[in-house]
C-alpha cells in the first residue's frame, strides 16, 4: 500500500498552477486521475482533468440526516469534508464481472479477459479515508484468499492526500484514530494554504519524484503556522466522539433493550452499508441471455441489513430490523477487532449523515454505555 509514517524530504510550497501541473504529469504517466467535484446537489468523486473541474468556495453541512453544500467566503479547493460516496468504489467496484461463457459448438468458450484498465489517481483523499484502504487492504489481503483485483488496483494507484481544514459536525476520526492528520498511506500529502496554495511532501519515492518536478517554493513561516492551525481547527471542530472502550464490548450485549429502541427508528433500507467505506459484503448473480448462449457471473456490493444477504435454506437467519442492525453495528465496532486486529469505523460520519431518520452511531454506543455494564459469559 502507498504511503510511510514520515515524509521523505522537507515540506514545499506547491502553488495552484503547481496542483494543475501535478494533474497533467499524472496524466501524461498513464492515470486515470480521479478527485472531487460539485455534481447534483453534492461533492462527488469522479474523473477530473484539472483544477477548474474541483469545487473552489464549496463546503458542506452535515447533520444526522441532513446533507448540503454551501458557499464559502474564500475559493479553497478542498473546503468540504467528506463526499457522500468514497473512494471504494475505484478499488472495489459496486458491480465486478467474475468470468462469461459463450456456447460454443457442442460446448463453452470463457469470454476474453477485460483489457487492463489505467491505474488510478486519488486528488483529495482524506485521514479517515486513508485508514479505510488500509483496513479494506487487510480485509482483501487475506493470506489464503487475497482479492487479487483489489491488492493490483491499490499497489498501482498514486494517492494524493489533502489533510482537513475544517470538521464536519458528524465527524468523529480523532476519537478513532485515524485523523483529522495525514500520517499514511499516501503518496504526496497536501495542506491547503488560506492565502491560496499547498503545503506539500511526499512519503514515498514514487510521490517524491512527481513532487521534485514541480516548480515548488521554501515554505515561510507563517505558511507553517498556518498549517499546523488548521490541523488543530480540524481536530478540536469534531461533532461527535465515539466511546470506543464501549463499542468494543458490543458483542457481548446481544439482548440489550437499546437494539428494540434503534428497530423502531431503522428503516433497514442499508444506505450507512453503501457509504461506509470499509463495509465489504458483497452477493453473487449468475446471469445468461434469454437464448442461453451466453452465460456471466458478476460480484455485487450487499448489505447485511438486506433479509436476502442472510437467507439459508428455508428462509432468512435475521427477519427482523433488530437483529440487523445490531449485527451491523456489532460487527462494525465489536467482532471486527477479532477478525482483522482492528475497529471497522473510521469517524467519517457517512452513516450518520446519510441515514434517512439520522441514526447516529456515537449517540447509540452512549447510550448502551449509560445502560449498565455488559452481560459477562455471553459470546
Amino acid at each position: 500500500m502507498p504511503g510511510v509514517d514520515a515524509s521523505i524530504g522537507a515540506p514545499v510550497v506547491l502553488a495552484l498552477a503547481g496542483l494543475d501541473a501535478l494533474i497533467t504529469v499524472l496524466k501524461a504517466k498513464g492515470y486515470r486521475v480521479i478527485g472531487p467535484r460539485a455534481a447534483d446537489g453534492a461533492i462527488v468523486y469522479d474523473d477530473i482533468d484539472a483544477t477548474a473541474d474541483l469545487p473552489a468556495g464549496l463546503g458542506d453541512e452535515q447533520e444526522g440526516g441532513r446533507y448540503r453544500l454551501r458557499r464559502r467566503d474564500d475559493g479553497a479547493l478542498f473546503g468540504y469534508t467528506v463526499a457522500p460516496q468514497g473512494w471504494k468504489r475505484f478499488l472495489h467496484p459496486p458491480r465486478q464481472k467474475l468470468f462469461g461463457a459463450i456456447r460454443k459448438g457442442g460446448g463453452f468458450a470463457v469470454d476474453p479477459p477485460e483489457p487492463e484498465p489505467a491505474p488510478l489517481a486519488f486528488i483529495g483523499a482524506r485521514a479517515c479515508e486513508l485508514a479505510a484502504i488500509a483496513i479494506q487492504a487487510r480485509v482483501f489481503g487475506d493470506k489464503d484468499f487475497p482479492d487479487v483485483g483489489y491488492q493490483r488496483r491499490l499497489a498501482d494507484a498514486f494517492i494524493v492526500a489533502v489533510e482537513c481544514g475544517d470538521a464536519g459536525n458528524t465527524c468523529f476520526c480523532a476519537s478513532m484514530g485515524t485523523g483529522p492528520e495525514v500520517t499514511a498511506g499516501h503518496d504526496i500529502r497536501l495542506v491547503e494554504l488560506p492565502k491560496g496554495g499547498f503545503l506539500a511532501d511526499a512519503a514515498t519515492d514514487k510521490g517524491r519524484d512527481v513532487l521534485a518536478g514541480l516548480r515548488t517554493a521554501e515554505p515561510l513561516a507563517a505558511d507553517l503556522k498556518a498549517a499546523a492551525a488548521a490541523r488543530k481547527k480540524a481536530r478540536a471542530g469534531q461533532g461527535r466522539k465515539m466511546d470506543t472502550a464501549t463499542a468494543a464490548t458490543l458483542k457481548t450485549v446481544p439482548e440489550h433493550p437499546r437494539w428494540d429502541d434503534v428497530a423502531a427508528r431503522c428503516l433497514t433500507c442499508g444506505n450507512c452499508t453503501m457509504v461506509c467505506p470499509t463495509c465489504f459484503c458483497t452477493t453473487v448473480e449468475d446471469v445468461t441471455d434469454l437464448k442461453g448462449d451466453h452465460a456471466e457471473r458478476w460480484r455485487k456490493w450487499d448489505s447485511c441489513f438486506s433479509l436476502d444477504f442472510s437467507y439459508i435454506h428455508g428462509g432468512s437467519v435475521r427477519t427482523e430490523g433488530r437483529s440487523r442492525y445490531r449485527q451491523w453495528i456489532t460487527h462494525k465496532l465489536s467482532t471486527w477487532v477479532d477478525q482483522f486486529g482492528t475497529s471497522g469505523c473510521v469517524g467519517c460520519g457517512r452513516c450518520i449523515t446519510w441515514c434517512p431518520v439520522g441514526i447516529d452511531i456515537t449517540a447509540e454506543v452512549a447510550a448502551i454505555a449509560k445502560g449498565g455494564k455488559p452481560a459477562k459469559g455471553v459470546d
